[in-house]
């Protein structure tokens, strides 16, 4: 029975898969070198990487992680977003002891101040930590996702690893190569060509965006975020900003809204947060994360 049974939902065509193992096997030396046609087409890197087929190549930079997500369980997610350069406390103290050894009031200067940004790297820790073990706990597991690079992105990784967590890991390829941080989940570890395909996968899951102090690249995820909300382009989610004074003494908010670049109310598409545990609290409250499965 099992037999014909195989026979009626049994592959009518080989798989893309075992053809190109088959080709692989099968050398043919008068037709492989650089210049032969003679590749299939998928397995041609030649012809993928032709200027002509980058629509192809942006529809599987979509289409991969999509999958890829899809078959691991992945429905709802928080972004965090911040500085590369904002080292973990215990390195940071290590460089303003080197920098004071060597006695120069400069590099002593830049040290203090990494060691000052260094408490967001631990807010950023822990609220990944508190995200995704009480999320879990709740039956109702959110993963927090990254540009998978150093600093804040490695925090937020790292914070999700430490309690036993699944993380994602979006990262960029740079001219100064970005390299994973090591906290990524393996298989959630993803790599991008183009950023506007990275950006739609920051958000497509995404319940709340949390942005600590950053730069360029920062701002950019930022302000695409909350013009993406403003103008009714994607739903309005929590937009939560870590540090108070950073954010307040970088952008003028009230200057945007006095000259009219902004409409009064735009303010409150973001909250300010200083702690990991209000910026949860907060969460709690816009999706009633207060209850357990068995409430």
């Amino acid at each position: 029975m099992s037999k014909h049974k195989n026979k009626l939902t049994a592959r009518n065509f080989p798989s893309a898969k075992d053809e190109a193992r088959l080709a692989q096997a099968r050398p043919t030396p008068d037709y492989d070198g650089p210049n032969s046609a003679y590749r299939l087409a998928f397995t041609d890197d030649d012809f993928m990487l032709r200027e002509e087929l980058r629509p192809v190549r942006m529809q599987l930079e979509l289409l991969k992680p999509e999958l890829v997500q899809q078959e691991q369980g992945i429905k709802a997610t928080i972004v965090m977003f911040g500085s590369a350069r904002i080292p973990d406390q215990a390195s940071a103290e290590i460089r303003v002891a080197e920098a004071q050894a060597l006695g120069d009031a400069a590099t002593l200067k830049r040290a203090q101040m990494q060691l000052q940004m260094s408490r967001y790297y631990e807010e950023a820790r822990r609220f990944a930590g508190i995200v995704t073990r009480e999320s879990i706990d709740r039956g109702n597991p959110i993963y927090v996702v990254t540009g998978g690079g150093p600093g804040i992105m490695e925090a937020g990784n790292r914070g999700a690893h430490e309690v036993g967590g699944k993380s994602i890991g979006l990262n960029i390829v740079l001219p100064h190569e970005q390299h994973p941080n090591p906290y990524i989940t393996p298989e959630l570890c993803f790599r991008f060509h183009y950023f506007a395909l990275r950006k739609m996968h920051f958000l497509m899951r995404s319940v709340a965006l949390v942005c600590f102090p950053g730069g360029f690249g920062t701002l950019d995820e930022l302000f695409e975020a909350l013009t993406l909300i403003q103008t009714g382009k994607c739903r309005r989610r929590p937009i939560l900003m870590f540090g108070r004074d950073f954010w307040s003494r970088l952008i003028n908010f009230e200057l945007l809204i006095e000259t009219g670049m902004i409409s009064p109310g735009d303010e409150q598409l973001f909250h300010f947060v200083d702690s990991a545990e209000e910026a949860w609290a907060l969460l709690e409250s816009e999706y009633d994360l207060t209850q357990t499965p068995h409430d």
